[in-house]
């Protein structure tokens, strides 16, 4: 994976969580609000319309990195967002985030860094054929 692929993926990762936050404020906007009165809210609020062209191009840059690399070496990538998500929500609305929270995420980043090691290691080795068989 070239320096291009991963700053690819960190840059995925971050829109997918600015996405989020973006849907959390217009989830904010609804608090009091029912029916149609929440969805003329809903289809006034810019946050929306940001979220999802942040998603659309979100998924464009997906579809981008999955033609240069590898399922299991980009999916991971996703996991990043759950450690984003958390201290946006805590910097941004000031969510309360135990600390123990804060122990599952270093395992969160831990496995990451595990599991693109594996997949670089995997596509490094020539000795060991893939198990799967391709059509």
């Amino acid at each position: 994976m070239t320096p291009l692929d991963t700053g690819s993926l960190a840059i995925f990762s971050v829109m997918l969580a600015c996405g989020q936050i973006m849907f959390k404020r217009v989830g904010l906007t609804l608090q009091g609000h029912s029916g149609l009165d929440a969805i003329l809210l809903v289809v006034r609020e810019p946050a929306l319309y940001a979220a999802l062209a942040t998603y659309g191009g979100a998924t464009l840059l997906w579809i981008w990195i999955l033609s240069r690399v590898t399922l299991i070496q980009a999916y991971p990538w996703v996991a990043v967002g759950m450690v984003i998500v958390p201290l946006l929500g805590w910097l941004v609305f000031g969510e309360r985030v135990a600390p123990i929270f804060w122990l599952g995420v270093v395992f969160m980043v831990v496995g990451v860094g595990l599991t693109q090691y594996a997949a670089t290691s995997a596509q490094n080795s020539h000795a060991a054929p893939s198990s799967i068989e391709r059509p």
